[in-house]
């Protein structure tokens, strides 16, 4: 399981998440932070850490920020341009409905 970073970090980005991971697995993506699931730990450190309170367990995701997981995951297995993307058609279909 990781932690995963969800809507509220879209174009805040603190990087207090940054700061206090042990293992140095969350990257800063165009418009949030991200986690690179892979290389998380599970350790926590990052959900307190947050000012605006994006980041949750996996498995404590809300369910409207559920996208966030595969943003996430997505990182990990096709890299920081891949997570633009995603972000960027995450916030089109907000929008737009």
């Amino acid at each position: 399981m990781s932690y995963i970073i969800a809507e509220p970090c879209i174009d805040v980005m603190d990087r207090s998440c940054v700061e206090v991971c042990p293992v140095d697995c969350i990257f800063e993506s165009e418009r949030m932070m991200v986690v690179d699931t892979g290389e998380c730990i599970d350790c926590g450190a990052c959900e307190p850490a947050c000012p605006v309170d994006a980041i949750f367990p996996e498995d404590a995701l809300p369910d409207q920020w559920q996208a966030f997981k595969t943003i996430d995951y997505a990182y990990e297995a096709h890299g920081v341009d891949a997570v633009n993307t995603m972000v960027r058609e995450y916030l089109e279909q907000r929008t737009a409905g």
